[in-house]
């Protein structure tokens, strides 16, 4: 046993090299068996081009902006910090925009192929637009664990072991970063169409959803894309990355003289990516409802990985490993590993609770729209506000009962453990907009009704997965941060120490400075989430404008006589999304630096804005988008005829609902899961510099 555990330690990170290739491998083969079926008659062929041409331009943009952008940073971190960080940095802001734009790709030729797929049965439509989700799912994963495992042995090579792994906080930074601009981004482009639409499509005009008289339903189908697939990927590849590289950290900082503490998070997530695999394979083979189904796809994910951890965990701790003085035993490190998993589902379960329409909270919101808008918004707000109770809840638990089994590192092996489980919940997430695009096709392409009801019922079905998601994006984060935090104090710790001083920073409720920090860091998502509401606000006012402007230009639209103009509101939407994505994505950045540069304030009162940001940003995340999924699935609760059905009052007060939670649930909700780690990860950066 002792050599099958030397065995693992020399080789813990190719075989999690192999087992990514092996996801790669298999997303490359699912690209072929997507594109191998029919895309449809012609119309449909060209309305997917069109979404595609859309989606295209708006990343080639986005991706111009942002390298200006990240070109200044990698030369700060090239000239002040040092190369490996910066050449971390450019690989994982490199892999998080590849992850998002291949991922992107694959779902607009995916969705016009479900459409397809429904006019056959229903369960081969939902299997090819979960085979589509299963490209950007593996792809994530793969690439974050293939880009670390290799940037670490390489650094490892030729810089020695400790500048190695303080150089993967650097491609932390990169893909975080990315991330931050690919949500808001992706976030301000997809709801400002979606409003857009809805506002004078479906309130004024009385259209239905998807209409091809309307001028922004082009606009609005490539935000899905754009949004919810490219956004949604790079955002759950930094957070992959984050929480490997976090758990690495934690591991090389407390547990120095213990090499399989650094191994043990790359063999955990090699070994879900075969889980996931298997996942992917349980929704190609087994028959039911599509939401049992999908379902069934993250527990058999679960189990093969829960019951594999137990013997690595085993080989790789024969003898269990010293914890601040306590020696815990492999078993107690596996309890660890197995909270992550339990955590997966307990999130995923809360979150479809408060989203689904089978449930309560959706259909409360629902009835409440029966007597008017306003009590429609004011029970949407409550929900959300609800749904954060169990999920924090949870996660203390968690918190307590890793740290409990392996202290700091118990919680680092449980947040990997989680996100380990991203390559079957991202599949999810962006199966999603891909029957949200495959309705869109089917009802602009004029295709019968019975195709539209299949592509609704699986929109309604990812439109539960999507929230499902973004809650298990954010609550991981919340556990990430928490891990990230306790490597700063270890950061700092050492920095200080190694000069020859005595380290005397107290993060105690009792010191006034962490009291400041915490307000500071309270405010923050605050401001942020602001920010980007506002964005989306001007954005949407912007295609409302236009989308009126061609409608009283034209009249014949409304009776097909004429064509909308499609390419003006992408083309409105692209810049204002570029454009107003900068300044929030920049302000986590500028809030660490100045109090960093600040003398009065300092590493304590930075620690304690650490602390805040996480507190504040989790509440508000969770509540903005459970309520926002909410607010969502209630519309879509009545549209199936409840309450009255399309075109009732009740529907008009739940069109507004869905409106106000667009920007919730698919902006400033879920852009601040990414601010979180790029506060705390910059944060580690700057010690040297600042401290």
């Amino acid at each position: 046993m002792i050599l099958f555990a030397l065995t693992i330690l020399n080789s813990g990170v190719p075989l999690s090299m192999l087992c990514a290739v092996i996801g790669l491998v298999f997303a490359f083969f699912l690209i072929i068996t997507v594109i191998r079926r029919s895309p449809g008659n012609e119309k449909m062929r060209q309305i997917s081009a069109a979404v595609q041409e859309g989606a295209k331009a708006y990343l080639h943009r986005q991706v111009v902006t942002i390298s200006a952008i990240a070109v200044i940073i990698f030369l700060l971190l090239f000239f002040f910090k040092d190369h490996p960080t910066a050449i971390g940095f450019v690989i994982g802001a490199f892999c998080s925009m590849a992850a998002g734009y291949i991922g992107m790709r694959i779902a607009v030729l995916a969705n016009v192929r479900t459409t397809q797929a429904a006019s056959i049965a229903r369960t081969a439509a939902l299997r090819i637009a979960f085979n589509g989700g299963a490209v950007t799912g593996l792809l994530v994963v793969g690439l974050a664990l293939l880009a670390v495992s290799i940037f670490y042995t390489v650094a490892e090579q030729m810089v020695g072991h400790a500048l190695a792994v303080r150089s993967l906080v650097g491609l932390a930074l990169g893909g975080s970063l990315i991330s931050v601009f690919a949500r808001l981004g992706g976030g301000i482009y997809t709801k400002a169409a979606d409003v857009g639409a809805d506002l004078v499509g479906k309130i004024e005009k009385g259209l239905e959803e998807d209409d091809p008289r309307n001028p922004a339903t082009i606009a609005d189908n490539v935000g899905d894309n754009v949004g919810d697939c490219a956004g949604m990927a790079a955002d759950v590849f930094e957070t992959y990355a984050v929480s490997l590289i976090g758990a690495i950290l934690v591991g090389a900082l407390t547990l120095a003289a213990e090499p399989a503490a650094i191994i043990y998070p790359f063999v955990l997530g090699g070994i879900s990516v075969l889980g996931a695999i298997c996942g992917v394979f349980f929704v190609n083979i087994a028959g039911g409802k599509p939401a049992p189904v999908l379902m069934g796809a993250v527990i058999t994910n679960a189990l093969i990985s829960a019951i594999l951890f137990w013997p690595a965990t085993h080989y790789l701790f024969p003898e269990g490993i010293t914890i601040s003085g306590v020696v815990r035993s492999p078993t107690q490190l596996y309890f660890a590993s197995v909270i992550g998993l339990v955590m997966t589902a307990v999130v995923v379960a809360i979150t479809n609770y408060y989203t689904s329409m089978r449930y309560r909270p959706v259909q409360k919101i629902a009835h409440a729209s029966e007597t008017g808008h306003a009590t429609n918004i004011i029970a949407g707000l409550a929900v959300g506000q609800h749904a954060t109770a169990l999920p924090v809840g949870f996660i203390g638990i968690a918190i307590l009962l890793s740290f409990h089994f392996a202290g700091l590192y118990g919680i680092a092996i449980a947040v990997m453990s989680m996100l380990s489980m991203a390559g079957i919940i991202i599949s999810l997430d962006s199966f999603g907009p891909i029957t949200d695009n495959a309705g869109g096709v089917a009802v602009m392409a004029k295709l019968p009704k019975e195709i539209r009801s299949i592509t609704d019922e699986l929109d309604a079905v990812g439109n539960t997965m999507k929230a499902v998601t973004k809650g298990y994006a954010i609550a991981s984060a919340g556990l990430a941060a928490l891990v990230l935090f306790g490597s700063y104090v270890e950061e700092l710790r050492d920095h200080v120490t190694a000069r020859g001083e005595v380290f005397s920073f107290q993060f105690s409720l009792t010191e006034p400075k962490v009291i400041i920090g915490l307000f500071i860091g309270g405010l923050l998502p605050f401001i942020f989430t602001a920010f980007s509401m506002d964005a989306v606000g001007i954005a949407a006012g912007a295609v409302v404008r236009e989308v009126r402007r061609q409608l009283k230009a034209k009249p014949g639209i409304l009776t097909g006589q004429d064509t909308p103009d499609y390419g003006t509101c992408v083309d409105i939407v692209t810049k204002a999304a570029l454009r107003q994505m900068i300044i929030p994505a920049l302000l986590p950045l500028i809030f660490v630096v100045a109090v960093a540069m600040i003398k009065p304030l300092g590493p304590v009162v930075l620690g304690g804005m650490l602390v805040g940001t996480i507190v504040t940003g989790l509440f508000i995340a969770i509540a903005m988008t459970s309520g926002g999924g909410a607010w969502d699935n209630a519309k879509k609760f009545i549209e199936e005829g409840n309450l009255g059905g399309k075109g009732s009052f009740a529907h008009a007060a739940a069109v507004t609902g869905d409106t106000v939670g667009d920007p919730y649930k698919d902006t400033a909700g879920p852009a601040i899961n990414p601010m979180i780690k790029v506060v705390n990860i910059v944060a580690i950066l700057i010690i040297p510099i600042f401290f």
